[in-house]
């Protein structure tokens, strides 16, 4: 089974979406397998952001320090999901990194609107709710960063039988 990372920024929370988000994951038969509140701190962010994703060397320190900033605007849910091909069935869940270009349906599309033009006139990051795994190898990477091998449980759902080969 594939395992994917999925992070509920402080907008999530602080509009109380937290429930209805996790719902549609596990309504899809992905499995929540870990999941914690925290606040991480500067080193935590940025293992997260440039050692794993490669923000600032791709996008430049300007939109880290902007995220970074939004990202510490509150606690953040992390969570850890598996499920079949979960890395993609995720993604395609929560939509375009821009809520403005989000598809209906999708989390951002349904949940979120703001576009990278008006975040960057305001200097400000975009809400857009949620971070998400962007292939299997970073979602194995991130996955490591946020839980210790101790933090993720094995069970069996009664989805599986329901959602899975067998």
């Amino acid at each position: 089974m594939e395992r994917t990372l999925i992070i509920l920024k402080p907008d999530a929370i602080q509009r109380g979406l937290v429930g209805e988000i996790i719902t549609r994951f596990e309504r899809a038969g992905l499995k929540i397998v870990a999941s914690k509140m925290i606040q991480p701190d500067y080193d935590h962010y940025y293992h997260h952001y440039e050692d794993i994703g490669q923000m600032v060397s791709r996008r430049g320190k300007k939109v880290f320090d902007i995220t970074l900033d939004m990202m510490n605007q509150g606690p953040v849910i992390a969570y850890v999901l598996e499920g079949v091909e979960s890395v993609a069935l995720v993604r395609k869940m929560v939509g375009t990194t821009e809520p403005k270009s989000a598809l209906p349906g999708t989390i951002r599309g349904d949940y979120a609107h703001i576009s990278f033009d008006y975040a960057d006139a305001k200097g400000v990051g975009i809400p857009n709710l949620i971070h998400a795994s962007g292939d299997p190898k970073e979602a194995k990477a991130e996955v490591a960063h946020w839980f210790s091998d101790s933090e993720i449980f094995d069970y069996k759902s009664s989805h599986e039988s329901h959602t899975q080969a067998k």
